[in-house]
């Protein structure tokens, strides 16, 4: 299966998606990708310490914070912060990690994958 496929039944399987890194700046990446999920039926959950909410949702300052079972993990940060951004992923039990343009960590990579957790980067 290639990675397109592999993007396309994830998102079609997962239903809560946390945002790492939503911006509340509407011409943000971050911000129109989160509100089109959110058009289309997915649940978002937005993850960044400096919001209290962002498109309607309650803010958390990170993923250990969430008080409900997440599918997929949407990043929006920068690739030294990936690392420990996964780290937490696999903590909470996601089924899949999603890095986003331009970011690209091997260190993040490895430790999905080491966990079983598939990861798309730079996609």
């Amino acid at each position: 299966m290639d990675d397109d496929a592999k993007v396309e039944m994830q998102l079609l399987e997962s239903k809560v998606i946390a945002v790492v890194g939503l911006s509340p700046d509407p011409e943000r990446p971050s911000h129109y990708v989160s509100k089109y999920l959110q058009e289309v039926g997915y649940r978002i959950i937005p993850v960044n310490p400096n919001l209290t909410s962002v498109l309607g949702e309650t803010c958390y300052p990170d993923l250990k914070s969430i008080p409900i079972k997440v599918d997929m993990v949407d990043v929006f940060r920068r690739p030294e912060y990936t690392p420990d951004i996964v780290n937490d992923a696999v903590e909470i039990g996601v089924k899949f990690v999603w890095l986003q343009d331009k970011v690209i960590n091997n260190e993040a990579e490895s430790i999905a994958e080491s966990n079983g957790i598939p990861i798309v980067m730079d996609n």
